[in-house]
């Protein structure tokens, strides 16, 4: 595994539940990891006692000042702090790449194998091999983010190769392309869609998989927060910062909830081809030329004839 990277494993009050940490080995990966925790942690000394020098601590009501947090709550059970903290972190063990990693991962697996035949595979000692490949086609693209996908991503996803415009939970990230998470609660969904009408590239890689615990159903964390707020709260935010992009709606088959609702053609910019300006122009040149307008003319008296006879 490269020198240059490393994975950070953002948690908050549940040392004896780092689900994240079995499940990385047990698929194989054999890098840095890191335990990165708050300075208002209660349970710091427990973490420590298990993780060792592996756990990163940061000053969260000084990191608090650094970004807008979107409300004037004072409410910290949250992790867009450690996000934002990451760049300094990785930067204080010597990384430049780093992937940023909830606490709660059960297992990681791929959706497409080499031929690109959709299915499911559990990943068994091949992590290090997924992260490099992931690495590598993030240096070669200017994205801001790159991220694997997540269980409910498969809940609509084509079952062919593809990539998704947006990021979340699961963010490579690099020192040198550094932004800046924003909003209290949702900061993914706040971050891809304010940044993607500003032309920032977010992509979530769908041939890997990870899987994690149900929300709410452990304590610690951001539990707390959204067991206060519900999804009500929560979805509000990214309507606050890309009001054109995001509403409120409801999600669920038989039991609804509320959340957020982008329309994705006000979020990502169209890509157009680079000599797309110059067909267009030859277009037009070919309409205006005297050939053209007796071709139309021609076709007109044709569609007429057509019609009388």
């Amino acid at each position: 595994m490269r020198d240059d990277f490393a994975i950070f494993i953002l948690t908050h009050g549940r040392p004896d539940r780092v689900h994240t940490v079995k499940s990385l080995l047990d698929a194989g990966y054999t890098g840095k990891f890191y335990i990165v925790v708050d300075n208002e942690d209660k349970t710091i000394a427990e973490y420590r006692k298990k993780f060792g020098d592996r756990v990163l601590v940061f000053d969260k009501a000084a990191q608090a000042k650094t970004f807008d947090e979107g409300d004037n709550f004072d409410d910290r059970r949250a992790i867009i702090y450690a996000r934002n903290a990451s760049y300094d972190l990785a930067l204080s063990v010597g990384v430049r790449l780093f992937m940023q990693m909830d606490d709660d991962y059960t297992s990681f697996s791929y959706r497409f194998d080499a031929q690109g035949r959709y299915g499911y595979w559990s990943m068994h000692g091949t992590m290090d091999a997924m992260i490099l490949a992931l690495l590598d086609f993030y240096e070669s693209i200017p994205a801001a983010a790159i991220a694997i996908s997540q269980g409910g991503d498969w809940m609509s996803a084509p079952s062919t190769v593809s990539m998704r415009r947006k990021a979340m939970n699961s963010f490579v990230c690099s020192v040198d392309r550094r932004f800046e998470f924003s909003g209290r609660i949702n900061e993914d969904v706040n971050t891809y869609t304010s940044g993607g009408r500003r032309g920032m590239l977010f992509l979530t890689v769908m041939q890997a998989m990870l899987m994690q615990k149900a929300t709410q159903s452990q304590a610690g964390g951001m539990t707390g927060i959204y067991l206060d707020s519900g999804t009500y709260l929560k979805s509000f935010y990214s309507v606050m910062y890309c009001p054109s992009a995001v509403k409120v709606g409801c999600m669920g088959h038989k039991e609804y909830r509320l959340h957020h609702a982008i329309e994705w053609r006000y979020v990502a910019p169209m890509i157009l081809r680079e000599n797309e300006g110059d067909t267009r122009r030859d277009r037009s040149s070919r309409k205006d030329s005297p050939q053209s307008k007796s071709k139309v003319a021609d076709g007109k008296g044709d569609a007429r004839r057509k019609a009388r006879g």
